[in-house]
C-alpha cells in the first residue's frame, strides 16, 4: 500500500486500521484460528485423514482414546506438527495429566514423542505439544518419503482429579526446507549463559490475545496485562537469528486481604515459531508481589537442533516466538476474582545475524524469518492478518506542511508470516 502526502494536509478525524482480533476476555476461552478446517481424528492409523502443511485444523480428543492423523512427506523436508489442547470450562485435571503427541513412520518407527502436563497448579488451560519428522545425519530413521502418522492422546486420563471430558484441539503442521549446504553436526558451545538482569522501566499496557492465531505482538520492553483466575493470554515476540530472548514475569500483590498459597499461580510458557515447547516458568503466590524468570536461553541458531537438551533444540529457527501466560483458577479460592496485574519484562539481546541458506521455502512461507513488518507490528502491538476487522483510531494534530505518521507500516500487512495459508 502506497501513501502520498502533499505539503498541505487537511485535518483527519479518523483512520481505518486493523483491529486486534481474538482478545482474551473470558477465563477458559480460547481463540481458535478463524480459517481452521474441521477434521476428525481416526481411531486407527489406517483411517487417518491427511494434514496439509501450512493449514490450521480443529479436532477433538476423547479422554481415553487416541486419535491419529496422517502427514504425506517427501524425503527432503523437515516437518513439525503442533497440537493445542483446550479443556472445556469447568473440567479438572491431575498433576501429570496433559497432552502427548507422537510421530511414527509407515513401519511404526518412532520419529518423536513430546508430552506437556498441567503441573502442580492443576489448572486446566490451553497447552501445546509438538511432533516432528526431521532429516538429520545423526538420525537414520524417519528419512524416507511417504506416509507418517501423528498420534494424539491424554497423558494421564486416569489420574486422580482428571475429569472425563472431551478436549477441543487446534492442529498446525508446518515444513522447513533443508539448507543448500550441509550444516553443523554439533550444537554451538559458546554462549552467554549468565542469568540476565530483568529489563527495567515503566510498564506499558498491552492486552494479550485468546489464542496462538491472533497472538498480540510484543517488542523489547515492559508490558502489563490484567488477568483473571483461569485466564490464558497469548503474545508473540520476533527473535532473529543470533538473538537471545530473556523474560521475567511479575505478579502484583492482592488487595483482597485473603491468605494462602498457590503453587505455580502464574505460568508463562515459551513456544517457538512452530509452536514447539521451549521453556516454562512458574510463579507461586501468597498475595504479595512475586516474580520469576525463564532460564537463560542460548541465541537462536540453526545448529541448536543438534543439542542433546530439548530446550536448546527448540531454539532452532528465527521467527515469532510465543509467550503464553496463564493465571491459575485456584488463585480465586484465596484471593478473589481479581483481576491481577501481570507484567512481562521482555528483553531481546544481540544483533540479528544472517540465517541459514535454505534450499527452498517453509510452509507457510516466511515462518522462520523476521521481517521489517514483523518488527513494526511488535512495536505497535497490532497483529497482522487478512481476516482482521477494521477499527477507527482518532488521528489529530496534522497541520499544513507536516504530518505525524506513527507506525503506518504496520497497517500494510496482509498476511502475517506465521499465519497459515487459506485454502
Amino acid at each position: 500500500m502506497a501513501l502520498v502526502l502533499s505539503a498541505a494536509v487537511a485535518p483527519v478525524q479518523a483512520v481505518a486500521l486493523p483491529a486486534v482480533s481474538g482478545t482474551a476476555t473470558a477465563p477458559g476461552s480460547y481463540g481458535f484460528a478463524e480459517d481452521a478446517t474441521r477434521i476428525e481424528g481416526a481411531r486407527t492409523t489406517a483411517d487417518a485423514d491427511p494434514l496439509t502443511p501450512g493449514r490450521s485444523y480443529r479436532s477433538s480428543l476423547p479422554s481415553r482414546d487416541k486419535v491419529s492423523y496422517r502427514l504425506d512427506l517427501d524425503a527432503t523436508t523437515n516437518a513439525y506438527v503442533s497440537v493445542t489442547a483446550v479443556p472445556p470450562p469447568g473440567s479438572s485435571v491431575s498433576v501429570v495429566d496433559g497432552l502427548k503427541v507422537s510421530v511414527q513412520d509407515a513401519e511404526g518407527n518412532s520419529c518423536s514423542v513430546d508430552t506437556t502436563t498441567f503441573g502442580t497448579a492443576r489448572s486446566p488451560h490451553p497447552i501445546a505439544a509438538w511432533g516432528m519428522r526431521e532429516i538429520s545425519p545423526g538420525k537414520p530413521l524417519c528419512r524416507d518419503g511417504g506416509a507418517y502418522h501423528v498420534t494424539v492422546e491424554r497423558a494421564d486420563p486416569e489420574g486422580e482429579g482428571s475429569s472425563p471430558d472431551t478436549w477441543e484441539l487446534e492442529i498446525l503442521a508446518v515444513t522447513e526446507p533443508q539448507t543448500a549446504k550441509a550444516g553443523a553436526t554439533g550444537a554451538p558451545q559458546a554462549w552467554d549463559s549468565a542469568t540476565p538482569q530483568p529489563l527495567q522501566g515503566d510498564a506499558e499496557q498491552r492486552k494479550g490475545a485468546a489464542g496462538f492465531a491472533g497472538a498480540t505482538p510484543l517488542d523489547r520492553g515492559v508490558w502489563r496485562d490484567e488477568l483473571r483466575p483461569g485466564q490464558t493470554v497469548f503474545y508473540t515476540v520476533p527473535v532473529d537469528w543470533g538473538q537471545q530472548l530473556a523474560v521475567t514475569a511479575d505478579l502484583g500483590s492482592s488487595d483482597s486481604g485473603g491468605t494462602g498459597y498457590v503453587s505455580d499461580a502464574l505460568e508463562v510458557t515459551l513456544y517457538n515459531p512452530a509452536r514447539g515447547h521451549v521453556a516454562r516458568l512458574g510463579v507461586g503466590y501468597d498475595g504479595d508481589q512475586k516474580s520469576g524468570s525463564l532460564p537463560p536461553l542460548p541465541p537462536v541458531d540453526h545448529a541448536n537442533r543438534n543439542a542433546p537438551l530439548a530446550q536448546t533444540g527448540a531454539l532452532r529457527f528465527a521467527g515469532s516466538y510465543y509467550l503464553v501466560a496463564h493465571l491459575s483458577e485456584s488463585v480465586a479460592d484465596s484471593f478473589g476474582d481479581g483481576p491481577f496485574a501481570t507484567t512481562l519484562r521482555v528483553d531481546v539481546r544481540g544483533t540479528a545475524e544472517a540465517g541459514p541458506d535454505y534450499a527452498g521455502e517453509s510452509d507457510p512461507e516466511g515462518l522462520f524469518d523476521v521481517s521489517e513488518e514483523d518488527r513494526e507490528a511488535a512495536a505497535a502491538g497490532v497483529p497482522g492478518g487478512d481476516d482482521t476487522a477494521l477499527r477507527v483510531v482518532a488521528v489529530s494534530g496534522i497541520g499544513t506542511g507536516s504530518a505525524l505518521l506513527v507506525g503506518l507500516g504496520v497497517w500494510t500487512l496482509l498476511v502475517r508470516r506465521r499465519s497459515p495459508v487459506r485454502s
